[in-house]
């Protein structure tokens, strides 16, 4: 391997960092080279990759494996939410065959494959009506409960979910329960149970669905139906109401932007990309380990190497972003690595553009006058998941 800027000390991921506001020494790292020494939980020593270009190169590169699933080490600590529980053995096979998130090659593409109709642009397309018609209704009930409230829970949580059952196809008699076990958390065999339920449904009552997609491939086993529906349930939904609640966070801590999206709001669906450059989510995606070794950055990646690309320090990256903590409504942000990049990139991320599209849209037209009284965002918070994510915290606004 060659030489190394920072000797033989790895870092850990920085306890200082928010959601807006990167820990700086993501931008000394980037300043120093494109690759940091950085722990993982297992004391493995591996890389962190901080600038835009040799992230991309990772993260598209098929020489990088999946496994094993190595977390980095950081100077945080994790809001793991309720024990998990025990599951049974329905539920175990369920979530190890179709863990989409941690095979390769073949594997994964043929997972990846039976759900990706669902998440294209042109089906994200068909449901924007719907899409709208729930941020109208939601949008609804934020002002109803004010002058003043929470647009986390209100708005962006709501949004998020409902049309996450919207397009997998779970029943409206469900949605109550769904809602609850998956925004507040419940044990994963509560879960999974629920999910039997609504696949149940669907076997009697077929519809034009992800779940009834999946229960028409006779390529998939009724366990990986289930364990993608997990998954798909854990993906994505969370994702969505951080960026609806931190972006916004964000464009009223800089009123001129907002203004802007409120003067025209025909410049919502780039500024969309923007805001997702400007609060991702991602501290480092999942790790990648080389299956040989690999030059990257100036560095050969040995074989058996694990390497975590860092979503947020690639997006701050100046060589790409000119100004990049500078929030910009007007930036092409086009090509940011918020949704990741490669074959692992995000499946739903078409569905959450058209989401972040009409729910900022409705912001922006229905309270021009919206102005941010507090938030837990404005503060280092513990993380989300050990892969290393932000959490959406509360945002108390006023109009």
């Amino acid at each position: 391997m060659s030489q190394c800027p920072f000797g033989h000390v790895a870092a850990t991921l920085p306890a200082d960092s928010m959601p807006t506001r990167p820990s700086p020494r993501f931008a000394g790292w980037r300043e120093a080279g494109p690759l940091v020494p950085l722990r993982f939980q297992d004391d493995h020593e591996g890389w962190l990759v901080t600038r835009y270009d040799e992230a991309r190169e990772v993260l598209t590169d098929p020489r990088f494996s999946q496994q094993p699933q190595r977390m980095p080490a950081n100077d945080t600590t994790v809001d793991r939410g309720a024990e998990p529980g025990p599951l049974d053995e329905a539920g175990i096979e369920a979530d190890r065959s179709a863990n989409i998130l941690g095979v390769d090659g073949a594997a994964h593409l043929r997972l990846r494959r039976a759900i990706t109709r669902r998440f294209s642009v042109r089906s994200a397309r068909t449901h924007r009506p719907r899409i709208a018609e729930i941020v109208a209704e939601q949008l609804d009930a934020l002002i109803q409960a004010g002058p003043g409230a929470d647009l986390l829970e209100l708005y962006a949580e709501p949004i998020s979910i409902r049309v996450h059952a919207l397009v997998l196809g779970v029943a409206d008699h469900l949605l109550e329960r769904y809602a609850q076990y998956y925004v507040h958390g419940a044990p994963r065999q509560v879960q999974h149970d629920l999910l039997r339920e609504a696949i149940d449904h669907r076997r009697q009552h077929p519809g034009d669905d992800t779940i009834s997609d999946l229960l028409g491939n006779e390529d998939l086993s009724d366990a990986e139906v289930e364990g993608l529906l997990h998954m798909l349930s854990l993906s994505g939904r969370d994702t969505v109401a951080f960026m609806i609640s931190t972006g916004t966070v964000a464009l009223l801590d800089q009123p001129s932007q907002y203004r802007a999206l409120a003067a025209e709001p025909e410049l919502v669906p780039a500024a969309v990309e923007e805001i997702v450059r400007y609060c991702t989510m991602f501290l480092t995606v999942f790790p990648r380990t080389a299956t040989e070794p690999v030059a990257i950055g100036g560095h050969v990646i040995e074989q058996g190497t694990t390497v975590s690309v860092s979503a947020v320090s690639a997006n701050r990256d100046e060589r790409r972003f000119p100004d990049p903590d500078v929030l910009d409504v007007r930036r092409d942000a086009r090509g940011h690595l918020a949704f990741g990049d490669g074959p692992h990139g995000c499946v739903g991320q078409q569905l959450a553009r058209v989401e972040l599209d009409e729910a900022f849209r409705a912001l922006v037209t229905r309270l021009p006058e919206l102005r941010l009284v507090s938030t837990g965002q404005h503060a280092p918070t513990p993380l989300a998941n050990p892969v290393a994510t932000y959490a959406a915290r509360p945002v108390h606004v006023a109009w």
